[in-house]
């Protein structure tokens, strides 16, 4: 991966360089006009986000039960990236709203469990920084409830009526809509790539830096 990872920086800055252009050229959406293109950009993130929960669900379930210390690092990094992610979701979405639905916020079922979907990966990392010995093993539990609460969040809009779009509106986008929406989440995973990564490769380093302390202190 370090030799790839320049090659992949270039490549996946050349994405998010192009976007705008590919964004651009989209057709309007009938009803939303201009806004609507914020989908581009929405979509593709917490699309991205909810892959960050599996991979954190999955490393934590692997350290849960196999006891092994590079699943923990992978977990981490990835609930890092959840709460980022779920970040930007929960800003992009309001904006796109306060326009779409002429109200920031509403607490229906999608945006709701959106919200506790982000503060479940918060509580994660505030776990894994105060919880004290063993706070890791108690962390990934709560990652793994995480995860499973993604297809929930998912299909909520399938179950509830709420303003939010169903699921059957990525297969029924306009030809000229689809390139664009796969082109963004393709750059989002590429820079989700490489965000996992380095910060894998920092938290590695990490583990590293304070087996040697320890190893001083004996």
């Amino acid at each position: 991966m370090n030799r790839l990872f320049p090659v992949l920086s270039v490549v996946v800055a050349a994405m998010f360089a192009y976007a705008p252009v590919m964004i651009a050229n989209a057709p309007y959406e009938s009803t939303m006009g201009l806004i609507q293109k914020i989908f581009y950009f929405h979509v593709p993130v917490a699309l991205t986000m909810f892959l960050a929960a599996f991979v954190c669900g999955i490393a934590s379930g692997v350290f849960l039960f196999g006891r092994r210390r590079a699943a923990d690092r992978v977990a981490v990094a990835a609930a890092e990236l959840v709460a980022l992610l779920g970040l930007i979701v929960l800003t992009s979405g309001p904006l796109w709203a306060r326009k779409a639905w002429g109200i920031w916020w509403d607490w229906d079922a999608r945006l709701t469990s959106t919200l506790v979907l982000w503060l479940m990966f918060l509580a994660y990392l505030l776990l894994r920084r105060y919880g004290g010995p063993g706070s890791e093993r108690l962390a990934a539990g709560v990652a793994l409830f995480g995860m499973f609460n993604v297809p929930f969040v998912y299909w909520s809009v399938e179950f509830w009526r709420t303003l939010h779009p169903k699921t059957s509106v990525l297969p029924t986008l306009q030809p000229g809509m689809r390139g664009p929406l796969w082109f963004c989440f393709a750059a989002f995973l590429g820079l989700f790539v490489l965000l996992m990564a380095a910060r894998v490769r920092l938290e590695r380093r990490r583990a590293e830096l304070e087996e040697l302390y320890l190893a001083l202190e004996d």
